[in-house]
């Protein structure tokens, strides 16, 4: 599969590349790129060869009646809530708790923004219902008689797509926020009920001049998460 540059970046350069991008501009995707990215994912592992992803992508009108009609679920305030399943655990402890907050703080603090104006944080919290401004938006959904194991194969799934997008000089955002609204999505999407809404995927070029694409995500030592045996 041609990549966008004269060399391929290798797996390691294209994971220390991928970040998810909160704000694009608006160039179009070609959807032939779009094709051979899916086409490579397709060699994504699952238990069993389930493959048990299924995608349902969207770009002009049909993306504009997703948000349309989700925006609409969230003026409802708290009562439009249709969540698909628990994004965070109950209870969420430490360390992945100070994990959580840290990254949000990060994120405000890049576009200047700070705690105690809590109207300027909604603003660009409801960026996530637009995507982020990326033209293209997948929608990754599976059965209802899929379980965790399944999840996970799909979880393979979307980060070969986030890697091979690298590959093609493009940029990606997964979007769980979108199951908050999961029932409006399928019916929008014309999905039927025996699918449930993982997530979705903005895709599009990244806009290199925006703050929020520039600042350094933390990520924890190897040594906090692997515990060497016999070495």
């Amino acid at each position: 599969m041609p990549a966008t540059d004269t060399l391929s970046p290798s797996v390691t350069e294209a994971l220390h590349r991928r970040r998810s991008v909160r704000a694009f501009t608006d160039a179009p995707v070609d959807p032939d790129v779009l094709k051979a990215v899916f086409a490579a994912a397709q060699r994504a592992p699952s238990g069993g060869n389930l493959q048990p992803w299924q995608v349902t992508l969207v770009t002009g009108e049909p993306w504009e009646r997703v948000k349309t009609a989700v925006a609409a679920r969230i003026a409802m305030g708290r009562e439009g809530y249709q969540p698909e399943y628990d994004i965070y655990p109950k209870g969420l402890t430490d360390p992945w708790e100070s994990r959580r907050f840290g990254v949000g703080e990060a994120l405000y603090a890049s576009l200047g923004i700070p705690r105690e104006d809590k109207a300027a944080r909604l603003a660009r919290f409801m960026e996530n219902y637009r995507g982020f401004g990326a033209p293209v938006m997948l929608f990754l959904h599976c059965s209802r008689i899929m379980g965790p194991p399944q999840w996970s194969d799909m979880g393979m799934w979307l980060q070969s797509v986030m890697l091979l997008l690298v590959e093609q000089g493009l940029a990606s955002c997964p979007q769980e926020c979108w199951a908050m609204y999961g029932q409006t999505v399928r019916e929008t999407l014309g999905l039927g009920e025996d699918q449930i809404l993982f997530t979705g995927l903005a895709i599009g070029h990244a806009d290199a001049g925006e703050a929020v694409n520039q600042w350094p995500v933390p990520r924890v030592d190897v040594d906090e998460v692997i515990d060497w045996q016999g070495f």
